[in-house]
């Protein structure tokens, strides 16, 4: 059917049913900052504020990808090129900061950590399955999956971190998070960005060949 992602083209958001799930996956991440911003700065826990900051990327970014939809593809490419930076630059904070807390290493709340953690991966795995049928198509749309994806594996990797913090007494396994969770935005913003050059440049072409 029309706009369906499961179409022969690339599914580029143009689906009401895809609108009304990225309405409910941005208000999840906008709520899921607050609660985590704040037990991050309680409980000292870089991995928590780490994921707090990602939660209120995600939701600024899947508000640029809902308004680029319908657009055409060089609009949609550059929304994703500039999600991709985005992702990069929070990515290269992180792991700044938890350099910082190597120095400056603190143990932090691992009840905070665990509870909070569990619950933002709930919040993620809730979106992740919102997602999963939009999880093939254009840049803009690749972006939303991969993002969701990888926070649902961050949340994981918190709880894990709690879990290590209570066991050794020591802020090491929050820090360690924090630079593994770096690392894959790093990674999933290199795939976003190839992706939409690569589709920028085809839009590129497109317009050169109408011209001709």
């Amino acid at each position: 059917m029309p706009g369906c992602p499961c179409n022969s083209q690339i599914f580029d958001g143009l689906s009401v049913s895809y609108k009304r799930v990225l309405w409910v996956v941005i208000a999840i991440n906008a709520t899921m900052f607050c609660i985590e911003l704040t037990a991050g700065i309680s409980s000292q826990s870089m991995a928590l504020r780490a994921d707090a900051l990602d939660f209120l990327g995600d939701s600024v970014t899947y508000a640029i990808s809902l308004y680029v939809i319908g657009r055409s593809t060089r609009y949609r490419a550059a929304a994703a090129l500039f999600k991709g930076a985005s992702l990069a630059l929070m990515g290269c904070w992180i792991l700044g900061m938890a350099l910082y807390h190597v120095v400056y290493l603190a143990t932090p709340d691992d009840l905070i950590m665990g509870s909070i953690g569990t619950l933002a991966f709930f919040a993620n795995l809730t979106s992740a399955l919102l997602l999963l049928k939009f999880r093939n198509g254009d840049a803009n749309v690749r972006s939303v999956w991969l993002c969701t994806r990888n926070d649902a594996i961050g949340n994981i990797a918190v709880v894990a971190a709690a879990g290590a913090v209570l066991l050794t007494g020591t802020g090491w396994p929050d820090v360690l998070v924090a630079a593994i969770m770096a690392g894959l935005f790093l990674w999933s913003s290199m795939q976003i960005i190839r992706q939409a050059i690569s589709e920028l440049r085809d839009a590129k072409d497109e317009r050169a060949a109408t011209m001709v």
